[in-house]
């Protein structure tokens, strides 16, 4: 950007500030999922000590008040808490957690019971609070779905994936209001003003506009919209070979789930408004397809991702490191800090079976907001995608910090 271009898009980033934080409010990828949000926090600062409202959403608990701590095999979460470690080395908030992933680290042949200890002398439970005093909030389920795709188009593969178009600004709003540290907003150029970035009905109504920017061509059109919705994938292309993708930026837009448009319009109930009865709802309605996607009007952008790594590791959450498959969740960072273990306490998908475990804030997503709100990651596949698609359970969060780290 030119010098001289910095104060206009400054100031039109100001007045574009009223009308995206309508959208977006002041919270932070993907409906329901990890698909990004309008404005999304881009760090994991300790976590906030009042609501918006005005209440405090941790309130110090005992070990006592976790039921199924003491049942839970905390050596599945093990490898989870080393990945977040490893992620918050390089933040700004490490030094709060130095100690204690240096210490879990040098743990020796660990099992359930050393962990256990660990946990019990190095951290303290806070109970995640709803302004109004409950405890109780949605919890849902992602997953990495795998696509049928192509780098050439021709039937079947029309559907253009994307990466990121030239043209998408980033601004950090911290630049234009203090306050707004770590809030960011999406838009473009419209001479020397910034404009909300185009919708998704727009930027699928000129894809030939974004030729350049296409990284593959997919099958199908839902299944490239709940990609997006998960905000991270697999496609398999037809040599055998697979492509990872994962999310690189979004066009600013909220996030409206089509499945609540269905319901709202009569057609389809709360029960049936699940990911299988959307796609079978799109396979019974071809001819509107096109106009309920477009009632969504975020879009999701993707990079290819290195394929470096086990090729059973899951993508890359909002901390940088692999999600563990059960055992990650995205949060609202503003409650529950990057990279901090979460006793959950909720039930299993569709079913009053009690599924009660740690987990590790390790992702973000537009839908995941508010203090007891959480998304638990189920894997890769189809099973994954079964059980995600179905997981809409009431539950209550722990967050677990050391007590550098603990709100003041």
């Amino acid at each position: 950007m030119r010098k001289s271009q910095s104060r206009p898009l400054l100031a039109s980033a100001a007045s574009l500030l009223l009308t995206l934080l309508s959208a977006c409010g002041t919270a932070p990828p993907a409906g329901g999922c990890s698909a990004c949000p309008s404005c999304l926090p881009c760090g994991a600062a300790a976590p906030s000590t009042t609501s918006p409202e005005g209440s405090r959403p941790l309130q110090a608990a005992r070990w006592s008040d976790l039921p199924g701590w003491n049942d839970d095999d905390l050596l599945a979460a093990w490898p989870a808490f080393l990945q977040s470690c490893r992620g918050l080395a390089s933040r700004p908030q490490w030094p709060q957690w130095k100690a204690v992933c240096e210490e879990a680290k040098g743990l020796s042949g660990p099992s359930t019971t050393s962990i256990r200890r660990f946990f019990e002398s190095r951290f303290q439970p806070w109970r995640s609070t709803n302004a109004d005093g409950s405890s109780n909030g949605l919890v849902t389920g992602y997953y990495e779905p795998l696509l049928r795709g192509s780098r050439t188009r021709g039937k079947p593969y029309l559907q253009p994936v994307l990466g990121v178009p030239p043209d998408l600004l980033n601004i950090d709003l911290g630049t234009v209001l203090p306050d707004l540290k770590n809030m960011r907003l999406r838009g473009r150029l419209q001479g020397n003003k910034v404009v909300p970035y185009y919708s998704r009905a727009e930027i699928t109504s000129h894809e030939k506009d974004y030729a350049e920017r296409t990284l593959l061509y997919v099958d199908d059109p839902v299944e490239l919209f709940f990609l997006q919705v998960q905000g991270s994938g697999r496609v398999r292309l037809p040599d055998g070979s697979t492509v990872r993708l994962a999310y690189a930026d979004q066009n600013g837009h909220p996030y409206q789930s089509i499945g609540r448009v269905l319901v709202d319009r009569g057609e389809l109930t709360l029960e049936q408004a699940s990911m299988a009865g959307i796609k079978q709802w799109a396979r019974a309605n071809p001819n509107r397809l096109n106009e309920l996607l477009n009632a969504n009007p975020s879009y999701v952008f993707f990079r290819e991702q290195s394929a470096k790594g086990n090729e059973g590791d899951g993508p890359n959450g909002a901390l940088g490191v692999p999600l563990t498959p059960e055992r990650s969740i995205a949060v609202d960072p503003r409650y529950a800090p990057l990279g901090a273990p979460v006793f959950l306490a909720t039930s299993q998908p569709d079913s009053a079976l009690p599924l009660r475990r740690l987990v590790l804030a390790q992702d973000t997503g537009g839908a995941i907001r508010g203090v007891v709100r959480a998304d638990l990651f189920w894997g890769f596949g189809t099973a994954a995608g079964n059980q995600a698609g179905r997981m809409k359970q009431q539950g209550q969060m722990w967050v677990l910090l050391p007590p550098g780290a603990a709100p003041k």
